[in-house]
């Protein structure tokens, strides 16, 4: 159970910043029913091929067919919304005190929610195109598709996610780096910081507090101002009555 001690000082915390970036992992949107990768119940759980090879630009070349089979069955994320969590994020938005969200989620909920300024470090499964002309297709024209989505031009269609062995954009990590370099306050929600690069943005924010909220520990809790180790919905559902 949330000590309430906790949810006072998050909410001073929030109170007392201007410029507060979100770090987003895959915590903050289990509640909306999508899986993450490791835990008891994560996609790895559901294939016998490890996700790192599955999930890997090389497997999406080799074994394109399997890929999709995958990919169309496990990211399909037609029927989901955002939670209280996004939502509560977009009201910090609204206030002004919320500059920008840096996430690691492929999912599109912080957009569907409302934010403006998200950095989607892995990209999104709602942007593809062909790997041979370049033609940008939908998500739902993709999910639709039988078997492997081509183009008209008759090459193969990729999403736009950041597969293993693939680089970060550019553009979205340069900003993202400014984004936390600036921040009063860092807010880390829902993801076990092993993940890099992503995971070493914290080390260029020199701001006033960093907040840690995640089920488990993290590598970096030892040098947080406020740590909670809880379930993202029932620490903003506390955290949601402050906010007309």
């Amino acid at each position: 159970m949330i000590q309430l001690n906790k949810i006072e000082e998050l909410k001073n915390i929030i109170e007392e910043s201007n410029n507060i970036v979100v770090l987003s992992g895959a915590g903050v949107s289990t509640a909306s029913g999508i899986k993450d990768f490791r835990s008891k119940n994560g996609l790895s759980k559901e294939s016998s091929i490890p996700l790192e090879i599955l999930l890997s630009r090389d497997y999406f070349y080799e074994h394109t067919k399997e890929f999709y089979e995958f990919y169309k069955k496990y990211f399909n994320g037609k029927n989901i919304k955002p939670n209280i969590t996004h939502k509560y994020l977009k009201k910090l938005e609204n206030l002004g005190k919320l500059k920008a969200i840096i996430t690691q989620n492929i999912d599109g909920l912080h957009s569907m929610a409302g934010n403006k300024l998200v950095y989607e470090l892995h990209g999104t499964t709602y942007s593809n195109h062909c790997i041979k002309c370049n033609k940008k297709y939908s998500s739902n024209e993709v999910f639709k598709s039988i078997g492997i989505p081509i183009c008209t031009c008759g090459g193969i269609i990729k999403p736009d996610v950041v597969l293993y062995g693939e680089m970060l954009p550019t553009e979205a990590l340069e900003k993202s780096i400014e984004s936390v370099e600036n921040a009063d306050t860092l807010l880390v929600l829902g993801t076990s910081l092993k993940v890099y690069p992503a995971a070493g943005l914290i080390n260029y924010f020199c701001g006033k507090k960093l907040v840690i909220i995640n089920k488990d520990e993290t590598d970096y809790d030892r040098v947080a101002t406020l740590v909670i180790h809880d379930d993202l919905t029932e620490v903003f559902k506390k955290l949601d009555k402050f906010i007309d």
